[in-house]
């Protein structure tokens, strides 16, 4: 039995040129070859498949019994190879198809929704499926075709885009500060000295070290806060209510902070960030309706950061 390798599809190719021309010289014509070339590309194929393929005279060329069996059962698999290779590379050009996207919940609460109405108007044909988990997992295993986390990614071979930096503030609601004081320096909150939201890191499953950075310090400090969260809305509401001091992303907390609804209780210590990025498993020719949902993500938070100051 013939192995099915490039030499085959290339003879039934030619074989295909043949049946329709009705003539190897005007299949050599069509496809740009001699036609002794024509010739040697079917004795080639007929050799690979041990059967005779046309009855040849000067003036004739005909389809063998075994020549048309071949031709009726091969020639539908060609159309299919070639109508899933156009859908293919349709698909690198095409916005359409189901995109699925690992998200996190509180990006896609604060900036994704919104807008998604618009992006999915724009491009009727695709179906986007977001699935927001407080945690990365398998990216690829997984099923995703793109995911958009924040903090720094760990060392993979998917491929990271940083869309934005937003900084970290120490924050605490008027009522807390009127009932315990206010904190004069980061040291005052270590050991339990004053009330402190712990939010859960999903990879490690333990809290945020809580980090202060200025140009030449970097200090962490150690808190002993009794609830621990793993939502970033119910941090802020528990803040807002005065139970307690909370590290949060200068992200989505921008009005909270200038209608002094939380206070930043460390304004001089401004330079500890936390990055947003995008990850995909591999950088070659990914399909359009990623690179379209990449663009849409990356001008949201360029519009973000533009609003809130932050950086890339």
């Amino acid at each position: 039995m013939a192995a099915f390798d490039d030499g085959i599809v290339r003879g039934v190719t030619v074989l295909a040129a043949v049946v329709d021309a009705g003539s190897f010289v005007a299949a050599g014509e069509r496809l740009n070859m001699s036609q002794p070339g024509v010739s040697r590309a079917i004795a080639r194929l007929e050799i690979r498949l041990g059967v005779r393929l046309f009855d040849r005279t000067t003036r004739h060329v005909a389809l063998t019994d075994e020549g048309r069996r071949f031709y009726l059962q091969v020639m539908p698999l060609m159309a299919g190879l070639e109508e899933a290779a156009e859908m293919v590379a349709g698909g690198a050009r095409a916005v359409r198809g189901r995109l699925r996207v690992n998200v996190d919940p509180f990006f896609s609460r604060l900036i994704l929704g919104p807008n998604l109405g618009a992006f999915l108007t724009a491009h009727p044909d695709l179906h986007l499926e977001l699935i927001t988990r407080d945690q990365l997992g398998d990216l690829v295993a997984d099923g995703f075709d793109l995911a958009v986390r924040f903090g720094e990614p760990a060392i993979s071979s998917l491929v990271a885009r940083k869309l934005l930096d937003t900084r970290i503030l120490t924050v605490a609601a008027p009522a807390y500060l009127e009932a315990h004081g206010r904190p004069r320096s980061p040291m005052e909150l270590q050991g339990g000295g004053h009330t402190c939201i712990e939010f859960r890191d999903p990879a490690l499953g333990r809290p945020y070290p809580w980090e202060f950075h200025r140009i030449d310090q970097h200090i962490k400090v150690a808190t002993l806060g009794r609830l621990m969260v793993n939502d970033v809305g119910t941090m802020h509401s528990a803040c807002l209510a005065g139970y307690g001091i909370a590290q949060v992303m200068e992200l989505g907390v921008e009005t909270l902070v200038a209608e002094g609804l939380l206070l930043d209780l460390f304004p001089d210590w401004p330079e500890e960030r936390f990055p947003l990025y995008a990850l995909q498993p591999s950088r070659n020719l990914p399909p359009a309706k990623t690179r379209v949902f990449l663009d849409f993500i990356a001008s949201l938070t360029a519009n973000r950061r533009k609003m809130s100051g932050s950086t890339t």
